[in-house]
Parts: structure tokens; C-alpha cells; sequence
């Protein structure tokens, strides 16, 4: 059995990467689950089941929040829990684009200690620990120290610049996207792009794992108002989220205020 709870993490997600690939380009069952929640497939329910079982056998004192099981209150009153997405990106997987990931977190006390994003079929693994630096398949990683916000390069759906959206005017950036939130994270870890948005409310399974691999990359990650990340909250959104290198950040949410 892993020692620490990266480790684990580790483990599990690349059994998870196991079971996508063998998935993936074969047809797999989708399900629409109704409520505007989007597909699920086949694969992040087996994903799903795996991680449940293999995680919590490791550590039974752990409470469980994952986007594809039927949430449970009593994950409130444990202090260490694991937050998981099976597949983040799952629209990605099905049209048979690989950048989807899987991310995994464990949090004690509403702060994320450990976080995995893995992409299997682009040999991608991120992973931090609080306090310890963030790491690219095993290489530190740092994000972009970017002084300013106009010409920066921003991960955003289209409508998150919308006129309407941005009471301080809409950022002079030059916008990107990919498919997976926890990817997006990541890449801004790497220092690939300087920052990223998204306006709309975030499920702290799509964001627990990549928010602490930016903060420990050296970024700043908040909601849309400024305010710091708490995880096992009664209700697991958070609204929107503002993420990048400091004067980015601080330039994004100077804009919306």
C-alpha cells in the first residue's frame, strides 16, 4: 500500500488511465444525465467504481465526493476526504480527442493537501503537495510571472468574455481553450498560458486537484470574487473561478469588480 497520500493518488490514477484507454475509440455506452449535467459514459462509471473501491480500502477513515456517485452528507463530517472526477473532459472522450483528464485530491479540512491530474494518452501527470512545489511528470513546474494583463495568453470559453460579464471592461487577452477544467488548470501550473477564467459555478471535483498544483507552481487561484478555496462545502460549487499569475490574477479580478 502507498505510504502517502500522493502516492495513492498516483496509483489510482493511472489504473484510472488503465480503464480510459481501453475505452476510448471503442464505442463506449453514453448515458445523458439529465438536468443540464451533460453525458457519462461507460468508462467513468467503471472509473468511478475503481477508484471508490480502491481508495477508501486504503484509507476507510476517508470521506468520498466524486462527480459520478450519488453525493452523500455525511462526507461533511469527515475531516479527510478524497475529491474525484473519474474523467474531466468527458465530451473530449467521447468525441475521441485525448486531452481529458483524470483528477484526484484528497482534502483535509477544506484545504487540498494532494493533487493528481493525469491526461493517459498524452503522458501528461501533474501532482503537488501542500507545501512541497508541483511537479510535470516528475520535473518541477512554474507558473508565468507575467507583470500585466493586456496581451496576456487566457484560457476561457468564448462566452466567459462576453461585454456584459466584465463590469471593468473586457481584459485585452488573447483567449484559448481546452476541454478538460483541470487540464486548463494545469497548463497555467506550467507556465504555458498566464491565467484562466470561467464565470460560470465550478464543482470542486473539476477543481480541487489543479487549484493546488497552481498554488504550489506559484499562481494565484480564487473564486470570481476574490475569495480564497474551501473544499467540502454543503454544496460542492464554487462560483467561477480567476486563476493565473499574480498580476494577472489580480488584473482579472480588478475587471469584474
Amino acid at each position: 500500500m502507498p505510504g502517502s497520500d500522493l502516492a495513492l493518488l498516483r496509483d489510482a490514477a493511472a489504473a484510472a488511465g488503465r480503464i480510459a484507454t481501453r475505452h476510448f475509440r471503442q464505442g463506449p455506452q453514453i448515458w445523458d444525465k439529465g438536468g443540464g449535467h451533460g453525458p457519462v459514459t461507460e468508462a467513468d462509471l467503471e472509473i468511478d467504481r475503481m477508484l471508490r473501491a480502491d481508495l477508501l480500502a486504503a484509507r476507510p477513515g476517508y470521506g468520498w465526493l466524486s462527480e459520478e456517485t450519488d453525493d452523500d452528507t455525511r462526507r461533511l463530517g469527515a475531516r479527510r476526504l478524497f475529491i474525484v472526477d473519474p474523467i474531466d473532459g468527458t465530451r473530449a472522450f467521447i468525441d475521441g480527442r485525448r486531452a481529458f483528464a483524470h483528477a484526484l485530491a484528497v482534502v483535509e479540512d477544506g484545504r487540498v493537501t494532494a493533487g493528481v491530474v493525469c491526461l493517459p494518452l498524452m503522458d501528461k501527470l501533474y501532482e503537488a503537495e501542500l507545501g512541497r512545489g508541483a511537479r510535470l511528470n516528475g520535473r518541477p513546474i512554474r507558473a508565468s510571472d507575467r507583470a500585466e494583463l493586456d496581451g496576456a495568453d487566457i484560457l476561457a470559453g468564448r462566452p466567459q468574455l462576453a461585454p456584459e460579464l466584465w463590469p471593468g471592461g473586457v481584459p485585452k487577452v488573447t483567449r484559448h481553450h481546452r476541454p478538460s477544467l483541470a487540464y486548463r488548470l494545469c497548463l497555467v501550473a506550467e507556465g504555458r498560458f498566464d491565467g484562466m477564467v470561467t464565470l460560470r459555478p465550478s464543482w470542486e471535483w473539476d477543481i480541487a486537484a489543479g487549484a493546488l498544483i497552481l498554488s504550489e507552481a506559484g499562481a494565484r487561484v480564487t473564486d470570481r470574487f476574490g475569495a480564497p478555496l474551501r473544499f467540502n462545502e454543503p454544496d460542492p460549487r464554487h462560483p467561477g473561478l480567476v486563476a493565473g499569475a499574480p498580476a494577472v490574477h489580480a488584473g482579472l479580478l480588478a475587471r469584474l469588480r
